[in-house]
């Protein structure tokens, strides 16, 4: 089975990471997605950011974290999501996050939050906790 290959935002203030949640969803995820035909990882997470929480990205300041790959959620047995995690700066010098209509609610997390997240949420703020990124 091809992987699900996907990028992701790693927005973090105060040592909390930016986690969003679909409407009517209790699942935590990480800003981000599919990247389209053509399309590199940094350019699909500059355009994800956009759509999925207003956050505009300097292209020039993205800097690839580490790589999930790990069962995808709500997936068959065996296929795996791919996930690129990226850090990079906002445009603006205090951005607020929104949510878009794909996005239900906004949260700022730590490790704590873990049990709320699939498979690659918890690889993801294991490797942000290693890094020295977030509590």
């Amino acid at each position: 089975m091809e992987p699900i290959v996907v990028s992701a935002l790693a927005l973090i203030r105060d040592r909390r990471l930016l986690m969003v949640t679909a409407r009517g969803r209790d699942v935590l995820y990480l800003p981000g997605g599919k990247l389209e035909p053509g399309e590199s990882p940094a350019e699909a997470l500059v355009r994800e950011s956009r759509e999925e929480v207003a956050v505009e990205l300097d292209p020039s300041t993205v800097v690839e974290l580490f790589t999930v790959r790990t069962q995808a959620h709500g997936e068959p047995d065996g296929r795996e999501v791919h996930m690129t995690l990226f850090s990079a700066d906002p445009t603006t010098a205090s951005p607020e996050p929104l949510a878009s209509a794909e996005v239900g609610a906004l949260h700022w997390v730590t490790s704590v939050d873990a049990d709320r997240c699939p498979p690659a949420g918890v690889a993801t703020l294991d490797g942000l906790v290693r890094l020295g990124l977030i509590d």
